[in-house]
Formats: structure tokens, sequence, C-alpha cells
């Protein structure tokens, strides 16, 4: 089961992270028009290297958003503003009637 399609009132844009070039960080082809729910909160969340940095916008979306947006990833959200992805976590539960999503926090 997954997230109800009429909780996810905001659209994003995502641009998959692909690695880094001596020009800097390279990002695949845009995923536009994604369905998610938009939490502008400001708060400290770990990045996968152990560090604590300032999240001020968390994405909930379908569990598919975790394959299209690893870490790095530059995610447009509804306001228009361009913020890279500092952490996906993905939320499953087997076998209980709970709904599955992605969380991403964004910088």
């Amino acid at each position: 089961m997954n997230l109800p399609e009429w909780l996810l009132r905001h659209r994003i844009t995502v641009e998959p992270y692909a690695g880094d070039t001596a020009h800097g960080p390279t990002y695949g082809p845009p995923v536009e028009d994604v369905p998610a729910l938009v939490d502008w909160k400001v708060r400290v969340v770990r990045a996968p290297d152990g560090r604590e940095t300032t999240s001020t916008a968390t994405v909930y979306a379908g569990p598919d958003l975790a394959a299209q947006c690893p870490p790095e990833s530059r995610i447009t959200l509804p306001d228009g503003r361009i913020t890279r992805v500092i952490a996906v976590a993905p939320h499953t539960a087997p076998g209980l009637p709970v709904p599955e999503s992605t969380e991403v926090a964004c910088e």
C-alpha cells in the first residue's frame, strides 16, 4: 500500500545525482511533476557521512522516489527553490497495513 494520492498535494522536480566531474556535480535528466507533500520545517538531520546538518524542507512521496533521488540530487520545490538532498529514508512495513513512502531531507 502506498501513500494516498490525495495527501500528495505538491509537485516537485527531481534531478538525480549522477556523480562528480572536474567541473562539479552532474545530474541525470529531470523527473518532473512528482507528487509529494512538502513540509517546510527547519530541523537537524544526519547526512549519510555522519555529519549533522540543517534541513529546511522534508519531502514525503511514494516509495519509488527512493530509487530516483539519491543523496546529493537536486529538487525544485513548489515555491521554485532549488535544494540539495541530504538524506533519503524509505519507509516500509512488509505485512502491515500501513502505507509505504519515502522521506527526503533537503537543505
